[in-house]
């Protein structure tokens, strides 16, 4: 089961009043990796045990991100939808609930992944993204580092950055310094 994936304006409307839906080969050409699981069976934990230990995902916590369990959950939430990029991966996987992380393609425009109960996200570091909870307001996210976890958002433009310019010289130059090994 694949997320569903579109075109999205600055503010995160959609474009034209309609959604166009895309493959998921679009999140693959920026380096976008997504995985299904079914938090509720046991199989699932294998498989995310295996995902981790290849990937090499060390840390786990989880995140209720809704007015009542989020503290300080305004602020939070639009620093969440504020753009940004990360030094390291953001790999998150949904256990409950849904949400939007939109997330910039190789002509800057945004693209918008819904994602909702089972499905894993891995951003590349360096990628410009932001993300938003959908209209029922709630999500249960396992979050996954390598190492200890690292929280800083770096608000665009980074261009200067030297993560960021590693991203969009594997970006455009098709290096397939990616690791798209995903399903």
């Amino acid at each position: 089961m694949a997320p569903q994936v579109w075109m999205v304006g600055e503010k995160g409307e959609d474009l034209d009043g309609h959604k166009e839906f895309l493959p998921l080969s679009k999140l693959e050409e920026i380096g976008v990796l997504y995985w299904h699981l079914d938090p509720k069976k046991p199989e699932s934990e294998e498989e995310l045990a295996k995902i981790r230990k290849e990937r090499g995902y060390s840390y786990m916590d989880l995140i209720e991100i809704c007015p009542e369990k989020l503290e300080n959950y305004e602020e939070k939430v639009k620093n969440f939808f504020r753009e940004h990029m990360h030094a390291d991966e953001e790999i998150r996987y949904c256990m409950e609930g849904s949400g939007y992380f939109d997330v910039r393609d190789k002509d800057d425009k945004w693209i918008r992944v819904w994602i909702k109960e089972g499905d894993m996200i891995v951003l590349p570091a360096g990628i410009y993204h932001r993300f938003t909870l959908d209209s029922a307001n709630y999500v249960k996210l396992m979050r996954l580092f390598i190492g200890e976890p690292v929280w800083t958002a770096h608000n665009r433009p980074q261009e200067d950055h030297p993560v960021r310019q590693e991203y969009v010289k594997n970006l455009m130059g098709n290096t397939g310094a990616f690791a798209l090994a995903a399903h």
